[in-house]
């Protein structure tokens, strides 16, 4: 994949990560491409289905095996907005996803270095490619913004029980 290719696909993960904030999720979007084509869509909703697992990432790759009739995701790259976490990296390994590219760091829960690198544990039996910052701004500005007019409502709320 190009530079630009990857550049579009992580829009259309920005895209969906939208689609997660305005259902008052955390805004982070993924879509799993094979052979140039979006094969699999997901966006944060762990909130409203009460889901634990319903990370992005894990939504993609549940939507491109339903639609591949494979659980392994060989030759695939997965876009998501938001570098992914310890769960999400095991799904990834297990669906034997060949290329992973991020948009932002997680300095609190990131896997592809920003807390510890799964992706360079040689005791794994699986290792994807790892191709981090793209879009990051973009994507970091997103999730910024999303928690700024979180803090604003619950001071919003705050200010209101007071009175």
């Amino acid at each position: 994949m190009s530079d630009n290719d990857d550049a579009r696909f992580m829009r259309e993960a920005l895209v969906l990560a939208q689609a997660a904030w305005q259902a008052g999720e955390v805004p982070v979007g993924a879509v799993v491409v094979k052979d140039g084509e979006i094969v699999g869509r997901g966006f944060n909703c762990p909130i409203t289905r009460a889901d634990p697992t319903a990370h992005a990432e894990v939504r993609a790759l549940r939507d491109a095996a339903t639609r591949l009739a494979n659980y392994r995701l060989l030759d695939c790259t997965l876009y998501v907005t938001l570098e992914p976490c310890m769960m999400c990296t095991g799904a990834m390994f297990h669906a034997r996803i060949k290329r992973i590219v991020y948009g932002a760091k997680d300095p609190k829960t990131g896997v592809a270095g920003s807390v510890l690198n799964l992706y360079d544990e040689p005791r794994l039996n699986h290792h994807a490619e790892i191709v981090g910052g793209v879009l990051a701004d973009e994507c970091g500005s997103l999730l910024s913004a999303f928690f700024a007019e979180r803090r604003a409502q619950a001071k919003g709320q705050a200010l209101a029980d007071q009175d």
